[in-house]
């Protein structure tokens, strides 16, 4: 057959773009790429709230509580006398408030809302953003986050640039208690398996919430891009210098909280201490809608809390083949 002749009957078929026009087109719900697992408020535990308030009544410090007698003849002895004394001025941590607003054109909601409801989609990237916010803020809050919180006496600096197993090893000295999870960012993650990779020791591997996490000492790292390189979430340099902290969660444990407000008016199933709320319909026919999230953190204990300062990410090695 003749290059004109194919050329002939090709233009004879129905093409694509008018196939198109009558293709039933699967479609994704919208996809924002910048959100992330936060692994974090996973692996904290939380306490709801009343009023918005949480008191931590701390004893006074000493080697003992209380002095008490030891001795398998009481008969003559005198058995000590006196009480636990507790701080007069314990820390009180208030609720902060995370809020945003979003706008949905009524009209645009009644035609365009299939086979995706708009704004269902919408309050849902709204929500995933507050979270996103929500874990940043326990980290690096001015008042409550994590970084700001740690004890003088439970830094620890690295022995030199990069992290490496001695470092997380003196960190384990400081919170030795029932230690719950180590937190890093991504790269420096990738900076430690390199340092362990180097010493012969990989760190193994642990399925934990659904998520495969390397660990250290059987304690898991979990990653967060919250803990900023170089005050960033995507540092672009290939080196850098961040944090690894090293958290004990749970009440009964004397460890680090996640806080929120229980029993919200117009509260979201999707989150704890989330509220959102329906604002009405303007003039114009635009649907508005307030969400807030009430959130913060409590350290109960100095030593529930360490933090590796100033590692550095950047960190490679050359080897022998």
């Amino acid at each position: 057959m003749s290059e004109s002749k194919a050329v002939s009957q090709e233009l004879n078929a129905l093409g694509k773009a008018q196939a198109y026009q009558l293709a039933d087109i699967t479609k994704t719900p919208p996809q924002f790429g910048t959100l992330t697992p936060r692994w974090l408020t996973r692996f904290l535990e939380f306490k709801g709230l009343a009023a918005g308030i949480y008191r931590v009544n701390r004893v006074k410090e000493g080697d003992t509580p209380l002095d008490a007698l030891c001795s398998s003849e009481k008969k003559g002895l005198e058995i000590p006398q006196g009480y636990v004394d507790y701080e007069k001025k314990p820390r009180e941590y208030t609720l902060n408030s995370i809020s945003t607003i979003i706008n949905v054109d009524t009209a645009v909601e009644d035609v365009y809302s299939s086979p995706y409801d708009q704004t269902k989609e919408q309050l849902h990237l709204a929500i995933e953003s507050l979270k996103e916010r929500q874990e940043s803020q326990i980290i690096n809050n001015d008042d409550y986050g994590l970084l700001k919180n740690v004890a003088k006496s439970q830094i620890v600096k690295p022995l030199k640039d990069a992290p490496t197993p001695d470092d997380l090893d003196e960190l384990l000295t400081k919170v030795w208690k029932e230690p719950s999870f180590f937190l890093a960012h991504p790269r420096a993650i990738a900076a430690f398996t390199r340092e362990c990779t180097r010493r012969g020791v990989p760190p193994v591997t642990a399925n934990i919430f659904g998520g495969v996490f390397i660990t250290w000492r059987g304690i898991p790292i979990v990653p967060t891009d919250k803990l900023f390189v170089d005050g960033v979430k995507n540092p672009k340099a290939k080196t850098g210098k961040t944090n690894i902290l090293l958290v004990r969660t749970g009440e009964a444990k004397r460890g680090v909280l996640g806080l929120f407000q229980n029993s919200l008016t117009g509260a979201a199933d999707q989150s704890r201490g989330l509220s959102v709320r329906f604002r009405g319909v303007d003039d114009k026919g635009v649907a508005s809608y307030l969400l807030s999230m009430y959130c913060s953190a409590a350290v109960l204990a100095d030593d529930a809390l360490a933090v590796l300062e100033d590692v550095e990410v950047g960190s490679y090695h050359e080897y022998n083949r």
